[in-house]
């Protein structure tokens, strides 16, 4: 109530209050009104919350031309960068980047080599024919850009013979032993590049890694890992094996730990990392034969920080570090986690009122929508690891294009740049007993 005063009117109070536009007011009365619109901003911002909880990066293991919302790996790159925002070249490290590997090459694993070599301290061995590769490059309009890379000494153009087609057997690189995989393998072994990437048959890049490289002494089976997010952004949980090995004995799967130990914490920088078992129950009790004897292997390795069984459930949480599993296992819950964005996405767009509701409460949505979709976009991550062969290998999908490529090849300099090699080779050496 205002004070009585003979200059004071009820016109004055009407002036006094700031003036809405119409169009204003109507959206205000309207918003009110719809309690469902309301719920369902509400909703879409919880459920944009929980997908960075569910996955942090698409925001796809990729340096965005693009930005990604999660890069776990973004705060390890040690290299200098110049008061003009230039990397230094002596700062660079060598990568082999297999060029005929994957659905899109050689266009997009070139592009996405050129976009790395601007924004990472990377040189790159680009494997490849060598027409194939200068006819991608003039129908993408990479021409200029490549010739550029390749007068500044970041970018080398090596030729191979005819490719391993993603259909073939992996068996066939002992028959094309010219194929870009083996070349850029030999690349790795001769100490011509720190890292390889490729993002074709994974069947036969590990065959290739196998035959050219070698395994790492004590290690029966290489496994693949795969970086998941979890509800803490800046650390991802380290999954393997999630496909090189269907079948596995307890063997493998403490050989596996260890790999991933030492990943965890070389590279990843997790001080005392947390070793979880995929498993049907917390209890020591609980699983079939596999899992029992692999937990009762884990339990007596003194090398690292065993933290029990992990449920499916727990993958996610950010309770472990590390969670270890057969390839088969492993492979339908890598399957299963990329399907989650576009189902969730696929979700909320159904949910959305048709029309005009629907139009202004996409307005108010679209920033999540987008946050959501990084944050579960496979690509994003770009590739998952090779452990327990004698060099640095990274596979990426097969479907890979050029942010994929700059996201393996982020990867593949993370863990070149940490010396995590000499690492895995003190698992040669007999472990101490517990006591």
């Amino acid at each position: 109530m205002h004070p009585k005063d003979p200059e004071f009117s009820p016109a004055d109070e009407a002036r006094s209050k700031p003036r809405r536009s119409k169009a204003v007011r109507r959206l205000v009365i309207w918003y009110r009104r719809n309690s469902a619109v309301t719920s369902l901003v509400d909703t879409a911002t919880t459920s944009a919350s929980a997908a960075g909880n569910v996955a942090e990066s698409v925001g796809s293991m990729a340096g965005q031309m693009l930005q990604p919302v999660m890069d776990p790996l973004r705060r390890l790159q040690t290299a200098e960068v110049g008061d003009d925002g230039r990397i230094n070249d002596s700062d660079r490290l060598w990568v082999a980047v297999d060029g005929m590997g994957g659905d899109h090459s050689p266009g997009e694993i070139l592009e996405g080599s050129l976009q790395a070599i601007d924004r990472l301290p990377l040189r790159i061995r680009f494997v490849g024919e060598t027409n194939r590769v200068m006819e991608a490059a003039a129908a993408s309009g990479l021409t200029e850009p490549l010739n550029n890379a390749i007068n500044a000494g970041h970018l080398e153009l090596i030729p191979s013979g005819p490719s391993v087609e993603m259909h073939e057997e992996a068996t066939v690189v002992r028959r094309k032993r010219d194929a870009s995989v083996n070349v850029a393998m030999d690349l790795v072994k001769r100490g011509d590049a720190l890292a390889i990437y490729s993002a074709g048959n994974s069947g036969a890049v590990m065959a290739s890694a196998i035959f050219r490289l070698g395994r790492l002494a004590g290690i029966d089976r290489p496994a693949i890992g795969a970086l998941f997010p979890t509800k803490d952004p800046g650390q991802p949980v380290l999954v393997l094996d999630v496909g090189a090995n269907m079948d596995c004995k307890p063997a493998y799967m403490h050989q596996f730990a260890l790999l991933g130990n030492i990943y965890s914490r070389d590279v990843l920088q997790v001080d005392r990392p947390r070793i979880g078992l995929l498993n049907i129950g917390e209890e020591e009790c609980k699983g079939n034969e596999l899992a029992l004897r692999t937990h009762e292997l884990l339990r007596e390795e003194t090398r690292l920080h065993f933290a029990g069984n992990c449920e499916g459930r727990d993958v996610l949480s950010g309770e472990f570090d590390v969670v270890v599993c057969d390839g088969f296992t492993g492979n339908v819950l890598l399957k299963f986690l990329e399907s989650v964005g576009s189902v969730l996405l696929g979700v909320l767009r159904a949910e959305l009122p048709r029309g005009r509701r629907g139009k202004v409460g996409s307005a108010f949505l679209r920033s999540n929508l987008k946050r959501i979709k990084k944050r579960l976009d496979h690509a994003e991550h770009g590739g998952a690891l090779l452990l327990g062969v004698n060099g640095i290998c990274v596979i990426g999908h097969g479907s890979s294009k050029a942010l994929s490529v700059v996201s393996a090849l982020r990867l593949a300099h993370s863990a070149a740049s940490h010396g995590v090699m000499d690492d895995l080779a003190e698992l040669s050496k007999p472990a101490p007993r517990k006591s």
